[in-house]
């Protein structure tokens, strides 16, 4: 039989190929997004849209192809001659096993064409396909590149396949399934990366708080040229704020911030002084009052940001979100009382008036 080899199907995306590919992308951005952020920023809600979004979404395009499946399925297949060219089992050698055919497909109304499939073939039947016998095969009119070998053909084909002597087909007419190509990549990507983008913006005042309630203390210290503040004195107490950005474990910001509390009277003495990562407080003493006062200028400065670093990575709270120092004499000697909070709970150690830890109080 003499064979016109048929051009290949057209292989272009279609717009609606395109825009699924770009949902597709975007939902799976959003999701893995809102599964990270959901996480760092601990915001069940959004976890459990980045868990669901996936689910819902393939339960829609389910949905979706079902009246496409419906009239795949209710389309009568076409069924022609094919000639193999070659097999070549991929699989086990039990039971059936993957066989990769290279036919030549024969329409009767058609331009022939070359075509590779994988089917499953039974070790007993694998003999009844050799290279140069023909088949019987079918495939969807609009998809000929989904060939499958008919195994028990109508008597009739079964007696068209028996003496049909069919030739070969050039590789130029071989046709396959349309490669997704750069263009479908490309908007996928696209889509995935606007999806993440999106949660990530939606969220970003979160995930700034975020991390500036847990950036360790060392790596919130300002230099000296970048520190702003605002001080407030009165004669019962004083308090300094610092600016965006900075922290009082900073070296040498406690001491410029309690000199200008004090205002270099020597003789302004404290009742308590807390410090925060951005606020100190000083609650004075009166004057001529007899209570247990200290001269805040003789704390141990240099050995706050030590103290603070022990009792966020020592007593067992994971994640620390926030700490306070507090500095008083009310049961008679000095105490420098560190406290951190987080998701782990509440922890604390004292130490002296020279900054040496003298107790520890571990998470609970």
């Amino acid at each position: 039989m003499t064979i016109t080899p048929g051009a290949p199907p057209p292989t272009h995306h279609t717009p609606l190929a395109l825009a699924r590919g770009f949902l597709t992308g975007g939902v799976a951005g959003t999701s893995l997004a809102a599964l990270v952020v959901g996480g760092i920023i601990a915001n069940v809600p959004l976890f459990v849209a980045g868990l669901l979004l996936p689910m819902v979404y393939g339960l829609l395009f389910f949905l979706a192809g079902a009246p496409r499946r419906a009239r795949e399925a209710d389309a009568v297949p076409r069924t022609a001659l094919a000639v193999i060219e070659t097999l070549k089992a991929i699989g086990g050698e039990s039971g059936d096993i993957p066989v990769r055919f290279e036919l030549s497909v024969v329409p009767d109304d058609e331009p022939a064409y070359r075509v590779e499939t994988t089917q499953d073939v039974n070790l007993v039947d694998l003999s009844d396909y050799r290279p140069r016998g023909v088949v019987v095969v079918q495939y969807p009119s609009d998809r000929p590149w989904r060939v499958r070998i008919v195994k028990r053909p109508t008597p009739e084909w079964e007696d068209r396949a028996a003496s049909a002597r069919l030739d070969s087909v050039p590789e130029a007419a071989k046709v396959a399934a349309p490669p997704e190509g750069c263009a479908f990549a490309f908007i996928l990507v696209l889509g995935l990366l606007l999806g993440a983008a999106a949660v990530t913006v939606l969220f970003r005042g979160d995930l700034l708080n975020r991390d500036d309630a847990t950036k360790p203390p060392s790596a919130a210290r300002p230099t000296v040229s970048s520190t702003s503040a605002t001080t407030v004195v009165s004669s019962a107490s004083g308090t300094v704020t610092l600016g965006p950005g900075q922290s009082f474990l900073g070296k040498g910001e406690l001491d410029r911030a309690v000199g200008s509390l004090t205002r270099g009277e020597d003789t302004r003495q404290a009742l308590t002084v807390v410090v925060q990562e951005r606020l100190l407080s000083i609650v004075f003493a009166p004057t001529g009052a007899r209570s247990p006062e200290f001269d805040p200028r003789a704390l141990p400065y240099d050995r706050f940001a030590a103290l603070v670093e022990e009792a966020r990575t020592t007593l067992g709270v994971h994640s620390p979100t926030n700490w306070q120092i507090i500095t008083d004499r009310l049961t008679g000697s000095l105490v420098i009382r560190v406290v951190v909070n987080g998701p782990g709970g509440t922890a604390s150690l004292d130490a002296d008036g020279q900054g040496n830890v003298v107790r520890r109080l571990p998470a609970r």
